[in-house]
């Protein structure tokens, strides 16, 4: 509410929020390691900052089909949605004197980046992967359910460190203390991303993978760092009912973001059909045949949580022979929606050596904790995703 005078506490303000939220995308990097340092308990993904539990992570690569979807039509709500009392303070007032009612309408009002829309999104209810039987068990969300919560206590966090870097007292982060455990999916929605390491492998046991710079003008989360591509939330490619059964598929949400991340393809799949006809899809078709044939594997590794934000990531790896991924990826884009294709002297990708893991997933670079972690796996799992 505004003051009796009409006037609206200076931290109450749209300009104010923007500010923070222009230091929250600046310093994202220092945000992280503050924020894991808040959770000493919770295990860690390849000694890096993403959280995990134990049974999130196989002791080894598993093909991607081993993985078993399981859809929920009736979800528990969530024990915490980002419109409670804990969140006033990264919902500023509007000019027209009313709170905004979630961190996503304020962001969409203030601030929106250039993607920012609310689709429909898979929730992540369950996982095990470290058992005989690999599963997830899925249900139905939309994507500012999980901006409300994650990018709200980014933003409260960010808040809180600005107005005192060397200290943070008890009490100065009540929304993230209310979502508590950050593994508990039952907390919130968690609308999990798949995070994909490309690796491109080279006739005599070398490989490179593709790296990307997310840019905090396009994207809503992780903006300013690097990251592994292509990464995309996992969500069916429409609204229909139709498309939220036929996209339940971690290989169909790949090959989509394949299309668009890398080649720079647009997301209107309209022509296909409704549901997509994957069957009419020639790009769909070809990375199948692929597969089939030996020259793509792809493995989940494992899944993880942000401490800044609590995205969630299913971590993926696609190990493509060379001269499959050459003709595939002739037309590699430098720029995409989301940021740009980092490469190193003039050459595809980056060369996946222990240099490379030492600089992107040990803390050398402001790399995001996902794709710190899934290179850290793939390194430690060389030998089999190089060979397989």
């Amino acid at each position: 509410m505004t003051s009796p005078h009409g006037t609206r506490p200076a931290s109450d303000t749209p300009g104010h929020w923007q500010d923070v939220r222009r230091a929250l995308n600046t310093h994202r990097f220092e945000l992280a390691g503050l924020a894991s340092r808040r959770y000493p308990a919770a295990l860690r993904v390849a000694s890096t900052p993403l959280l995990c539990r134990q049974e999130w992570i196989p002791d080894r690569p598993l093909e991607l089909d081993e993985v078993k979807l399981h859809w929920a039509d009736r979800a528990p709500a969530p024990a915490v949605d980002g419109a409670e009392p804990e969140s006033a303070q990264v919902r500023p007032i509007s000019n027209a004197g009313e709170r905004y009612p979630t961190y996503a309408d304020a962001l969409g009002a203030i601030d929106p980046p250039a993607l920012f829309d609310n689709r429909l999104s898979y929730r992540l209810l369950a996982a095990g992967l470290a058992d005989a039987t690999s599963s997830m068990n899925l249900g139905r969300a939309r994507y500012f359910d999980g901006v409300s919560i994650g990018e709200a206590i980014a933003h409260e966090l960010a808040q809180a460190w600005l107005a005192d870097p060397a200290a943070i007292p008890a009490g100065r982060l009540p929304l993230r203390d209310l979502v508590g455990d950050p593994c508990d999916l039952s907390r919130r929605a968690a609308i999990p991303a798949i995070t994909t390491l490309t690796l491109r492998r080279g006739p005599a046991g070398e490989a490179s993978f593709l790296l990307h710079w997310r840019d905090p003008a396009k994207v809503t989360h992780a903006g300013g760092m690097y990251q592994v591509m292509p990464v995309g939330v996992f969500q069916p490619v429409d609204d229909t009912t139709e498309s939220e059964r036929s996209d339940l598929s971690l290989w169909k949400c790949m090959v989509r973001e394949f299309s668009e991340e890398l080649l720079g393809n647009p997301e209107d799949y309209s022509a296909l059909g409704t549901p997509v006809d994957y069957a009419r899809w020639d790009f769909y078709q070809s990375l199948t045949g692929a597969r089939q044939a030996g020259k793509l594997h792809v493995a989940c590794v494992g899944i993880g949580v942000d401490p800044l934000s609590l995205a969630v990531d299913i971590l993926t790896v696609a190990a493509f022979d060379g001269d499959l991924f050459d003709a595939t990826f002739g037309g590699l884009v430098t720029t995409n929606a989301e940021g740009r294709v980092v490469s190193d002297h003039d050459a595809t990708g980056i060369p996946f050596t222990r240099e490379a893991i030492v600089r992107f997933a040990e803390g050398g670079e402001p790399m995001q904790a996902a794709g710190a972690a899934v290179l850290g796996l793939a390194w430690e799992h060389r030998a089999k995703l190089l060979n397989w």
